[in-house]
């Protein structure tokens, strides 16, 4: 495994302790892209930023984060600093917020080289050059000198996305990385995603909130509500989860011409409301008794397929 996550909680607030991840527990493979999906608000990119250790400084956490068999979470902060662009990097939703409109993209590269390689000026060069066409951008050396704000948004993300590739990491996080961009160029930058994978054999944690997306990229998918993660499956179409087979119901079908669109009723408990039985009890189709008192266990039902409902 590259990376594995056992029971990690995510908290704030020293004195209450809102509690915004609850004993998430996944393992993310060599090479493998492992999608991460849910509505705003679940969690998933706590669960990225509690990899990177970057979380705000009210935020406590408990639990495991073992990369390459170590538990990051017990790595000083030299040592996090190390490992964070080096072998573990991200590409974050806004590249425009990403980059910093102060310098030129091509030093920015530049800087991710100075700060992890022994690489002399000349060679940092002719690698962020390479990285930079490896990302499909034109004009080499004239992108390279330009600032963020003259670059459109999907030529900002091939810039942030060869910083991440840069000193070739064992793992990448993609935080919702097409959601600022048109439709074509959302495309171009999943099959950039999925060529850089094949290449070079990394391991990718794609998050996002498109179920059609990552059900078409991804090896295996987690769905995560309110801070749990409910399921785990290769294909979407084989889930079982009341909450899976909802989002998926709620996605518009040109085939279903004159039907009213599938909401879920209710809504997304916020922190203070969280019990402790099935957080998607209020809101299941499915619900039992039992169900508002007992949290479930995520157990396995075949072949790797992981289900939080001991009722489907």
């Amino acid at each position: 495994m590259i990376i594995d996550i056992k029971n990690l909680n995510i908290y704030f607030n020293e004195k209450t302790k809102l509690q915004a991840v609850n004993n998430l527990s996944f393992s993310v493979r060599k090479g493998e892209i492992f999608g991460l999906v849910g509505e705003s608000g679940c969690g998933k990119s706590l669960t990225s930023l509690a990899i990177m250790r970057l979380l705000r400084r009210n935020a406590s956490l408990s639990g495991e984060i073992n990369f390459l068999g170590e538990n990051i979470l017990d790595l000083s902060k030299k040592e996090m600093g190390s490992l964070r662009g080096r072998d573990i990097s991200m590409i974050f939703q806004e590249p425009l917020t990403a980059l910093n409109p102060l310098h030129r993209v091509g030093k920015q590269i530049d800087e991710v080289l100075k700060l992890h390689t022994s690489l002399s000026k000349r060679e940092r060069r002719e690698k962020t050059l390479k990285l930079m066409e490896e990302v499909n951008l034109r004009d080499l050396e004239e992108t390279y000198k330009k600032f963020p704000h003259e670059l459109s948004g999907g030529q900002r993300q091939r810039i942030v996305i060869a910083m991440a590739i840069a000193c070739e990491p064992k793992l990448i996080i993609a935080d919702e990385p097409t959601t600022a961009l048109d439709v074509s160029t959302q495309a171009q930058i999943i099959d950039l995603l999925k060529a850089i994978n094949k290449k070079r054999d990394n391991s990718l944690l794609f998050i996002s909130h498109d179920l059609d997306l990552v059900d078409g990229l991804c090896h295996r998918v987690a769905i995560m509500y309110a801070g749990h993660i409910v399921e785990i499956v290769e294909k979407l179409g084989e889930a079982k989860h009341p909450y899976t087979r909802c989002l998926l119901d709620a996605i518009p079908n040109p085939a279903h011409k004159g039907r009213d669109l599938y909401s879920i009723p209710g809504r997304v408990p916020t922190l203070a409301e969280r019990g402790g039985g099935c957080p998607f009890a209020p809101r299941c189709p499915m619900a039992r008794e039992g169900c508002h008192e007992t949290l479930p266990e995520l157990l396995e039902r075949k072949d790797g397929h992981l289900v939080r409902c001991p009722y489907v």
